[in-house]
């Protein structure tokens, strides 16, 4: 009996599997061009209308309406046929195909398939009925009642044929303005291909957006939310308000701080110099909110012109904002407005400008920081990101991986939804397909300028459904797909260890398995705690360094985490004096071997630089071990390891007349010896300096 019930589930399950399999339906959406009869091209450069925007997936429906990542013919209303070929990735038994007529419908006469030896098959033929004439009777064709789109299912006859191309001929003539074919596919199914939107499966239907109310929002318009990465500080732009610097056609910066109940205080205006008599927007921050990116370049005599500033926290404020100059930089879209995102290294830009390389409209461009602190030419992100329509408002997460940016030319719900695209290389144009945020974010409007703190529990954006008087700030909780991945917040101060007074430095931040610096600030105690944000999954090794001083490092292990974080440490930085004994808790060695780890090379790197720094300096190396084990090895333990610190540093021009060794092995320990955490202490390198 048992083994009846096996074979029968079995069975079950290969039903279910063969059911699974044929239900599979393979659709290929058309991948190459082979030929047509003409496009409309309205613009000198950019890709609008043209042929190979009839290729891949749909871009405009579900949606209907005129769109340039659509292809349409030279010119609306032409009496002589037209006609476009496009061929696909291999060849499938043809049951379906799908065109996809976003703009003005009704104007395919005749579509033809081909199989691999070029043979042509008629597949579908529209001939319009005449209209009723007087008597009741039928006249002459004409043109049929106007619609605006749809997707067209033609299911040939001939289920055996396999094709690999297909063309569509039109008659512009039928209908009145010009014909658009938004994408053409191929199916070896008869299930309806429909055009959909790329949303996440997951997006629950609860969301709720939340006007943040009228401490922030008025009856002007509010745009561009860019919150500090603490979540804690929130600056929006302001226009068409009375008492904007400028005037109410002008728009100013305006912030508004969380109190201690988790609400926004009253806006206020930033006033100079951040804002003047011109158009003024915050477009990034750092992630310690000590640096604020601006649109446009402030003159001295308060007037500006195009382009870039940063303006950085001094002790009363906020300077003067300085150009940030980027190679060969131009925007040659008629509005001439550049939006801009930085990462959160600060080390990488986006830019939404039209150039002569772009898809059309505006797309995304990515610039590095060079090592003069301009930026680097502005590189296309490509095609997966970029359309034929508008790409713009970015937005780059603390994770430095997810882009979330409002796109006019993928499907959607408005005039331009948002979209979270995540990097897939360094390169910064390689991207996986964008996905839509969908209907509880994206509405028949435009939106954009999306924003996300670090913990990336909500984003903030701009909306006008719903608002108090034209666009407002809203923000919504971030369901688990379309969030950044989690990182943590690190801050703190840098004192001096033996006054405890803060002390300005610089602080450098590197991953510690491969050494790779990934953030250079500065601390100055007059404009606040340091800020770091630190993606999971790496230890990280935090050195502070000031002049008179030996740094200091300590390590944020974030190899296990898997939630956001806000960590708080404080540096303390030893001055650099006779007598002053210093622990090297970076510098590692292999299991029980005197082998030096390549991560504790920078530590010894600092020693070599503080003597030669101090050309007569000369110190004491001091070796250490914890008790585990036989007491004699552990001596010559700790002695070998010291020698192989002393060869490293020869090695790196200091003269050995200035290194002493000595080897203490388990003698002096700092820390209980009875678990293996507090043991770890206890096996180290120490120096002391002799004498300057």
């Amino acid at each position: 009996m048992i083994g009846y019930i096996q074979r029968f589930t079995k069975l079950i399950i290969l039903l279910v599997a063969l059911q699974s399999k044929a239900m599979a339906q393979q659709v290929l959406w058309a991948s190459k061009v082979l030929g047509y009869s003409s496009e409309y091209r309205p613009g000198s450069y950019g890709q609008e209308y043209r042929a190979s925007q009839i290729l891949g997936k749909p871009n405009k429906l579900p949606d209907v309406g005129d769109s340039p990542c659509a292809w349409a013919p030279s010119l609306p209303n032409g009496t002589a046929e037209e006609w476009i070929k496009v061929g696909f990735d291999k060849a499938i038994p043809l049951r379906q195909v799908a065109i996809a007529e976003n703009f003005n419908q009704g104007a395919i006469s005749r579509v033809y398939a081909f199989d691999a030896s070029a043979k042509e098959v008629l597949i579908y033929q529209y001939t319009p009925p005449a209209p009723p004439t007087k008597e009741g009777g039928r006249g002459n064709a004409s043109a049929p009642a106007r619609e605006v789109g749809r997707m067209l299912n033609i299911f040939p006859k001939d289920s055996i044929f396999s094709a690999n191309a297909i063309k569509v001929v039109l008659l512009p003539s039928r209908v009145s303005g010009y014909n658009q074919i938004d994408a053409i596919g191929i199916s070896d199914d008869v299930a309806p291909i429909k055009a959909t939107i790329r949303v996440s499966p997951e997006a629950p239907k609860e969301l709720v957006k939340e006007n943040l109310g009228k401490t922030i929002n008025s009856k002007g318009q509010e745009v561009a939310p860019v919150i500090s990465p603490d979540g804690k500080t929130l600056y929006f732009t302001r226009s068409k308000y009375p008492t904007n610097i400028g005037s109410a056609t002008k728009q100013d910066v305006w912030v508004s701080t969380l109190d201690n109940t988790n609400n926004w205080g009253e806006a206020v205006n930033m006033n100079a110099p951040i804002n003047n008599a011109g158009d003024n927007a915050i477009t990034g921050i750092s992630p310690d909110g000590k640096t604020l990116y601006l649109i446009n370049v402030y003159r001295p005599d308060g007037t500006m012109v195009t382009g870039l500033s940063k303006s950085h926290r001094i002790r009363d404020g906020w300077s003067f904002p300085k150009e940030c100059r980027i190679m060969n930089h131009y925007n040659e879209h008629k509005q001439n407005f550049t939006e801009f995102a930085f990462s959160p290294k600060g080390n990488v830009m986006l830019l939404s400008v039209q150039r002569r390389d772009t898809e059309g409209n505006k797309d995304l461009y990515v610039s590095f920081l060079r090592p003069d602190d301009t930026w680097s030419e502005p590189k296309n992100m490509g095609k997966v990101i970029n359309t034929a329509d508008y790409e713009g408002s970015p937005f780059i997460a603390s994770d430095n991986k997810s882009l979330y940016f409002t796109s006019a030319g993928q499907s959607g719900y408005g005039n331009g939804d948002i979209f979270v695209s995540r990097r897939l290389d360094d390169t910064w144009t390689n991207w996986s397909e964008p996905e839509n945020l969908g209907p509880a974010i994206n509405t028949p409007q435009w939106d954009g300028y999306f924003n996300i703190p670090a913990a990336g529990d909500y984003a903030y954006f701009s909306s006008m459904e719903n608002s108090l008087g034209e666009e407002d700030i809203f923000r919504i909780r971030l369901y688990p797909e379309i969030k950044p991945e989690p990182v943590a917040i690190v801050s703190g101060n840098v004192i001096d260890s033996e006054t405890n007074f803060m002390v300005s430095s610089q602080i450098v931040t590197d991953i510690k398995s491969t050494n790779e610096e990934i953030s250079k600030i500065l601390f100055e105690p007059e404009t606040g705690e340091f800020k770091l944000i630190l993606p999971l999954k790496e230890t990280y090794r935090i050195t502070a360094s000031r002049e008179g001083f030996f740094p200091v490092t300590e390590e944020i292990d974030l190899s296990r985490e898997t939630n956001f974080r806000t960590i708080r440490k404080n540096l303390a930085l030893i001055p650099i004096k006779e007598g002053q004994r210093i622990r090297l808790n970076q510098i590692m060695f292999a299991q029980s071997s005197a082998d030096v780890v390549n991560s504790s090379y920078p530590e010894l790197d600092r020693i070599v630089t503080m003597m030669k720094q101090y050309a007569t300096m000369e110190i004491m190396l001091e070796g250490h071990t914890d008790n585990q084990g036989d007491w004699q090895k552990n001596v010559k333990l700790s002695e070998d390891r010291v020698i192989e610190v002393k060869k490293y540093l020869i090695k790196h021009g200091i003269d050995h007349s200035r290194i002493q060794t000595k080897a203490w092995g388990p003698a002096k320990p700092i820390a209980s010896n009875l678990t293996e955490q507090t043991r770890q202490w206890n096996r180290r390198v120490e120096f002391t300096i002799l004498k300057i």
